[in-house]
């Protein structure tokens, strides 16, 4: 064997895409220097269906067949002139930055709530006046000072979930001053502090138990 004739992969030609390796590669270039655009359409379709083969598992994602053009193009540098049924990706739309997505957080001093309980207020403010509202607008408090326990402390005055309440509503829900009075902050921890004993008793029994025993 001549090692002058070997090629070591530092020397070879950079894949665009590694995981399709580089007799693939080789095929798309071949592609590309085809001149009759008919033969060229042929090799680009038998190129498509060795690419789907070499991918079984992505058979069921939608637009499967979409992906491997929209590949093909990649792999050949946007340099094949072939005839697709989908619309030709470029380098340019590749390269399109998306649009910034907003932050679903309306407000983010207020996090420890979540994003649901502003839907939950919103829906609130929708209905009218009632006992069916007047349920719900409890419950929404209730849930608030959960969420406040979990994230904060141990305590907190009800008349401070009242003030949230208030401004997440934009003013439409008033409790300030109200005679009712929200879940007592001990029962609705009561599930908080059972789970955190459990695991630190559990753990401590487990290793108890087997004090002793013999291993093998």
């Amino acid at each position: 064997m001549d090692i002058n004739t070997l090629e070591y992969n530092t020397e070879r030609e950079k894949l665009i895409i590694p995981e399709y390796g580089r007799h693939l590669q080789k095929m798309i270039n071949h592609a590309i220097a085809i001149e009759d655009r008919e033969e060229r359409n042929k090799v680009a379709k038998s190129i498509i269906a060795v690419m789907g083969n070499l991918q079984p598992h992505l058979r069921d994602v939608p637009d499967f067949q979409h992906k491997l053009w929209d590949q093909l193009f990649i792999m050949s540098d946007f340099k094949l002139d072939v005839d697709t049924p989908f619309p030709v990706l470029t380098k340019e739309k590749l390269q399109e930055r998306p649009e910034p997505l907003k932050y679903p957080q309306n407000f983010p001093k207020y996090r420890f709530y979540g994003n649901n309980i502003k839907r939950m207020i919103d829906v609130a403010n929708g209905w009218e006046e009632g006992d069916l509202k007047n349920a719900l607008t409890m419950t929404i408090a209730n849930h608030m000072k959960k969420c406040y326990l979990n994230w904060n402390k141990d305590t907190v005055e009800d008349s401070a979930i009242f003030n949230h309440l208030f401004e997440l509503s934009e003013g439409k829900i008033n409790l300030k001053g109200s005679n009712e009075d929200l879940t007592d902050s001990s029962n609705l921890l009561r599930g908080k502090k059972k789970k955190h004993n459990t695991n630190s008793g559990g753990k401590k029994n487990y290793r108890g138990n087997n004090r002793g025993k013999k291993r093998y």
